[in-house]
């Protein structure tokens, strides 16, 4: 009689744990997050790019409306700027378009005399280009 309850035990069990699995019951799930910190802003003379290893930009890469009294409002994790940001870069001297030449050492002193800026791209803080519709 002993045995009989613990067999009816077991096969009651059984079918619940079946039962679950065919109406698709799923152990319990966490989702795990992770912060990095990022450390300090780059001190860089004309910003920084976008993108990770957030190296300085040369001269010329932002537009003007990425400066607030000749000071850059940020890229990336640093950005402190308005919200639905989007502002002019030039091409020519990102490295993800193949831009090979000089950068800026972090902590140097901007030049006297800026070169002109002429590009036409559009991005956003985080490197993405800005819809085509945006101007």
């Amino acid at each position: 009689m002993h045995k009989l309850k613990w067999m009816s035990l077991l096969i009651a069990a059984g079918g619940i744990i079946a039962a679950g699995g065919i109406l698709g019951c799923h152990p319990y799930e966490s989702n795990v997050q992770a912060g990095v910190a990022v450390g300090p802003e780059p001190v860089c003379p004309y910003g920084y790019y976008e993108v990770p290893p957030y190296n300085c930009a040369p001269d010329g890469y932002y537009g003007p409306e990425w400066f607030v009294g000749g000071v850059f409002v940020g890229a990336g994790p640093w950005y402190h700027g308005p919200a639905n940001f989007y502002g002019h870069v030039d091409h020519h001297f990102d490295p993800r378009h193949g831009y090979h030449g000089p950068h800026p050492e972090r902590g140097e002193k901007p030049a006297e005399h800026r070169k002109e800026f002429h590009g036409q791209a559009v991005h956003d803080p985080h490197g993405n280009e800005a819809p085509h519709n945006h101007k």
